[in-house]
């Protein structure tokens, strides 16, 4: 099983996807606390790549690439599903346009790396423009196994659950989750955003209600899931 480590760089957060011997970098804006590591741990970078193309999550790509002997890994050249080695360890990447045309995900294990695809409490913005691939995005993510640990591309997690409890003001989970949240090192499980996360709970009988009651479509899940990202 592969290892993770979280750099925070402003409210961003990179990763370290490493095994034994070999490493990966992904969102490496904080890249010389990630040299510090690799030192450190005796490790081998052997890819810099990243979830998307946006400056902040590249923008320490070029600093590793120049110190060290990476392979550079293009993430919109990658296909879907598939599969990068660390140590003979599988990565597996996912194609989940929405946020962006190009973004990705990284699936190890019990560890998803999802850049600004999903949040932790909410998920990114539309810029891409194509909101059906962003909701077919999520629905992929939504169906991986409960226990998969999500490592999102920015800390937004208190305005994110100021939000969520804006919209479910009783929802008890959403306080509990808060409360033990670990801000050094920042994730999610897939069934905890299933319980606190507005945009995964869109088969839930709360949102649903708030749906209907703001006037919104919400015959189906495609209906809700549109309304509930024009709400404020």
């Amino acid at each position: 099983m592969l290892n993770i480590e979280q750099f925070r760089y402003g409210d961003n957060l990179g990763y370290l996807l490493y095994g034994t011997k070999e490493a990966m970098a992904i969102d490496a804006g904080a890249w010389q606390e990630i040299l510090g590591f690799l030192e450190k741990y005796r490790l081998t970078l052997k890819y810099v790549t990243n979830t998307h193309g946006h400056f902040d999550h590249t923008l320490g790509d070029e600093y590793l690439l120049e110190k060290t002997d990476a392979k550079y890994l293009d993430c919109a050249r990658f296909t879907d599903n598939e599969k990068i080695f660390l140590d003979g360890l599988e990565v597996v990447v996912y194609r989940t346009p929405g946020h962006s045309r190009d973004s990705v995900c990284f699936h190890t294990g019990d560890i998803l790396i999802t850049g600004d695809t999903l949040f932790n409490g909410t998920v990114g913005n539309c810029f891409s423009g194509d909101l059906r691939g962003f909701f077919n995005s999520i629905l992929r993510l939504m169906a991986l196994p409960g226990q998969t640990r999500v490592f999102a591309g920015h800390d937004y997690l208190r305005d994110s659950l100021a939000f969520a409890r804006h919209l479910e003001p009783h929802n008890e989970d959403i306080r509990h989750f808060m409360d033990n949240s670990e801000p050094n090192f920042l994730f999610s499980t897939i069934d905890q955003e299933r319980k606190i996360n507005p945009y995964l709970r869109f088969n839930e009988e709360p949102i649903i209600g708030l749906i209907k009651a703001r006037g919104l479509p919400h015959a189906t899940e495609w209906e809700r899931w549109q309304s509930l990202m024009t709400m404020d």
